[in-house]
């Protein structure tokens, strides 16, 4: 912390004087010296002190304590009474106010000194906690609206698998074949979805809790990513195209396997996803000496810029994906991954033409 910056409030210039210049020879800047109520809130908006010794007596329409509520209201500053008064009732309203201190006229340099210290030092372990309460209280935000978008979608796909199999009880022997497969279908994909929302949910409590760990084994990266683009091929349908391309033969590497199918199947399903028109989906994986690079495109709607900015943020998802289902948690989930193997991922995209995620991970 540079020069502390203090404003003295009081109505006696002699007394304000004085103390400014005790003040100088502790090395504290005095910033200016009021002697009203309406003086001193002028004086804290243009000097903004780190802290205030105000005088109980002042001139103007309001008291020291009644100055002090204002300024405490308005811009949070540390507040030290210097006053000649130490009767109970006195006391009772400075304390209302939750004051820094309180010192007795007429005052030595020592008590100045130490009550400035101890205010000040109060005053930060004040901020400190109303920070930590702030971030604690963000965090409660965060999983009310978590548990409020996980449950709405495990809700979806179990209403659609309790109206499909109800239907399939009641009238199967009346459908036709292709009827009821269509049904089966519905069931088959609504419990895949579950599926998936709770991996997420899974790996996202693992990741928050410290216990997502990196646990690399030997990969030979290119049969790994085949397997994958298998793994992805029953989402896509007819209008879509997988190309999968590799630089060279053999790829081999410590990779987590377990993160990188993560990585993988994230990316490679949001491409499917947000192609709806289909077009080519494609894995691109090339080797840099001792890193590989992982390239999905896509041919999709692509990603408005403004999102680009918190795109590895839970629960955000870009202004265009309109009816496109999701959670907003897949590509939170990727980004810790990553992390976790020290790498890189990058972005590409324009709206309505397409995404390219660049993945860069040590081998």
């Amino acid at each position: 912390m540079g020069e502390i910056k203090i404003l003295i409030v009081e109505d006696e210039l002699l007394i304000a004087k004085g103390l400014a210049r005790k003040l100088e020879k502790l090395e504290y800047l005095v910033v200016g010296i009021a002697s009203s109520s309406e003086a001193a809130l002028q004086k804290v908006e243009e000097t903004q002190p780190d802290l205030i010794l105000m005088d109980i007596v002042i001139k103007g329409d309001l008291d020291g304590i009644e100055t002090a509520k204002l300024i405490q209201e308005k811009f949070n500053i540390p507040i030290i009474y210097v006053t000649a008064y130490a009767d109970d009732e006195t006391l009772e309203r400075a304390e209302e106010t939750e004051s820094y201190g309180y010192i007795l006229k007429p005052f030595k340099e020592r008590e100045v000194h130490a009550a400035i210290k101890i205010a000040l030092k109060k005053h930060q372990a004040t901020l400190q906690m109303q920070k930590s309460l702030k971030a604690a209280q963000a965090v409660t935000d965060e999983k009310s609206r978590f548990l409020s978008i996980a449950s709405h979608d495990l809700k979806t796909p179990l209403t659609a698998i309790q109206m499909s199999a109800g239907m399939l009880k009641d009238y199967s022997q009346k459908w036709t074949e292709d009827k009821k497969q269509k049904h089966f279908d519905r069931i088959q994909t609504s419990v895949q979805n579950m599926n998936n929302l709770l991996e997420e949910l899974l790996v996202l409590s693992r990741a928050e809790s410290g216990k997502l760990t990196f646990s690399p084994e030997p990969t030979c990266v290119v049969t790994f990513c085949q397997s994958i683009i298998e793994e992805v091929k029953p989402i896509a349908n007819s209008t879509h195209r997988l190309v999968f391309m590799s630089s060279q033969e053999v790829i081999q590497g410590n990779l987590d396997q377990h993160l990188l199918r993560h990585i993988l199947i994230n990316l490679l399903s949001n491409a499917i996803k947000y192609s709806p028109d289909g077009g080519t989906v494609s894995l691109k994986i090339y080797q840099e000496e001792q890193l590989v690079g992982f390239e999905v495109a896509d041919e999709g709607i692509g990603l408005p810029r403004d999102y680009q900015d918190k795109l590895f943020q839970q629960f955000e998802r870009a202004s265009n994906v309109g009816n496109i289902k999701g959670t907003g948690l897949g590509l939170s989930i990727v980004k810790q991954a990553v992390d976790l193997h020290q790498g890189k991922i990058t972005v590409q995209s324009e709206v309505g033409k397409g995404t390219i995620f660049t993945v860069i991970l040590p081998l």
